[in-house]
């Protein structure tokens, strides 16, 4: 168990510098969005590139930061009866959604994704759209991003398992939505 937790811990690690990526990324996509939309309507400048650079910019956000909110524990999770469970009762639910729907679920995704990265990275596909960027790094981010969230799927499941056999600590209470 000790080499797993060692293994949890380098995914934790790697997913909260790409998290920390993620959310440099929102500000910077701000950034340009607002200078884009300045220079449009100031002095009727404006590029797709720096269009379609934001909307990269939204992807590696989603892709990159949602393995850090599934580390952090802060996704979203339909609280019908989990929050009235014991906390044993919540981790075992934990290691069941994660091995039988989460991780099925972000293989499934992630390999599919693949094929169309590659075939994009191949034929060097870039954006229909005058001045438009290569789509290859964009659509790398889907395999990227449904691989590290498995990751950290793992990591979790990793995590609930140790706090059952007393080898990790319990993980934190989940919020309960204010009524």
């Amino acid at each position: 168990m000790r080499h797993l937790i060692v293994f949890s811990t380098a995914v934790d690690w790697i997913n909260e510098r790409f998290g920390r990526i993620a959310t440099w990324l929102v500000l910077l996509a701000c950034l340009v969005s607002a200078g884009n939309a300045l220079s449009r309507y100031a002095i009727s400048l404006s590029s797709n590139a720096w269009l379609e650079v934001q909307w990269y910019m939204f992807g590696a956000i989603v892709m990159l930061g949602g393995p850090y909110t599934l580390k952090l524990n802060e996704h979203v999770r339909v609280d019908v009866l989990y929050g009235r469970l014991s906390t044993r009762a919540q981790i075992w639910i934990d290691i069941v959604g994660g091995l039988l729907f989460l991780l099925p679920a972000m293989a499934i995704i992630g390999w599919m994704s693949w094929p169309m990265f590659v075939n994009s990275w191949q034929i060097g596909e870039t954006s229909a759209n005058a001045g438009g960027l290569l789509r290859w790094p964009a659509r790398l981010l889907i395999p990227l991003g449904f691989l590290l969230i498995s990751l950290q799927g793992v990591s979790e499941i990793i995590k609930r398992i140790g706090a059952l056999t007393g080898d990790a600590p319990t993980p934190p209470q989940y919020e309960k939505p204010l009524q």
